[in-house]
């Protein structure tokens, strides 16, 4: 869900209107942060674990973009890892505060989820 969430706004934009993170930071961005509060709260999932994984959605969806761009145009996307690297700094941020988001609930409730 975050992937697309991410990926499909961010696929339409023309790679010339392109930057990063500007172009990622956006409404779907809560996608990410909601996907992690609920896995986090209401699954047997440890913090990390919850935060790393939906986290990742956003420097894959990224990474996919750059794989199609770079088949389609090789002198593309010469600054890939750049770009990734962004991308991955926005999508763990926002899903570290949703983890957070869901441990917090967590100790409302009184209970002790996974790790």
């Amino acid at each position: 869900m975050a992937f697309f969430a991410i990926g499909v706004p961010y696929w339409q934009i023309p790679y010339a209107k392109v930057a990063l993170p500007d172009s990622i930071v956006n409404l779907w961005l809560l996608a990410p942060f909601v996907a992690t509060a609920f896995v986090r709260a209401f699954n047997r999932v440890s913090f990390r674990r919850s935060f790393l994984v939906v986290g990742l959605a956003a420097p894959c969806a990224i990474l996919l973009r750059v794989i199609v761009g770079i088949a389609v145009d090789p002198t593309s996307h010469n600054l890939w890892p750049f770009e990734v690297i962004l991308a991955g700094g926005v999508g763990l941020g926002v899903s570290f505060c949703g983890a957070l988001l869901g441990s917090g609930f967590l100790l409302l409730l009184g209970r002790n989820n996974a790790e």
